[in-house]
């Protein structure tokens, strides 16, 4: 007799836009039971999901059997703290992945990532844990995404790109052929990366300029 597990009970971690577009992709996982998100309105619902209340329901979560999480706040900094926590408390982070995005041979993932629909990700590209995918971006082969990264709905990253830790590329970014953006940047929307960028800067324009450094 064959025994099917069953689905993973998780908690999403967050309550507003991103919650929802995670939600909308766990709610499809086979893999996944959701049992709500955390967030500070109790009396709201994300996609029909209760908020439970705030992050201090955590360890009494965990002693209900609730073992897995996704962190789901836009702030990468933010994002990187909670999920540090939730892992330090004993919660097993999972993936997002939609159906809908395509991930090509030899991509490898850390945990607590979104790939939203329409993305692509190419050949031997890695993406560091706790990183967004948005919809409809694309990183082509041998890319290399840092630790709570954002890239935003339509940027187009070409071959061998590195991206830092907790960097922000806005929507509609694009980079040429093996450029490297710093630890922290800031790339502000429709911005083409044609020179690398240094770590903590903010960067606009067509080419990218580096407007000021980031505190």
């Amino acid at each position: 007799m064959f025994h099917h597990a069953l689905p993973n009970k998780t908690v999403i971690i967050g309550a507003g836009g991103h919650a929802k577009v995670i939600a909308d992709i766990l709610l499809h996982d086979p893999h996944v039971e959701l049992v709500g998100c955390i967030g500070h309105d109790p009396k709201a619902t994300v996609l029909g999901l209760p908020v439970l209340g705030g992050d201090e329901l955590l360890p009494e979560l965990l002693g209900q059997g609730v073992r897995h999480a996704f962190v789901a706040i836009g702030n990468n900094a933010r994002r990187h703290k909670l999920a540090k926590h939730a892992e330090a408390l004993g919660f097993e982070l999972v993936n997002a992945i939609s159906p809908r995005a395509y991930l090509a041979t030899g991509v490898t993932l850390g945990t607590g990532i979104a790939v939203m629909p329409g993305s692509v990700i190419q050949p031997d590209t890695r993406i560091g844990s706790y990183s967004i995918i948005n919809t409809g971006a694309t990183v082509d082969h041998d890319g290399n995404i840092g630790i709570a990264c954002h890239i935003a709905p339509g940027c187009h990253l070409s071959g061998n790109v590195t991206v830092g830790d907790e960097s922000f590329l806005g929507t509609g970014v694009s980079v040429i052929d093996g450029m490297q953006i710093g630890e922290g940047c800031m790339i502000g929307a429709g911005a083409t990366v044609i020179r690398p960028i240094p770590s903590y800067s903010l960067a606009v324009g067509v080419p990218a300029i580096v407007k000021r450094t980031l505190s």
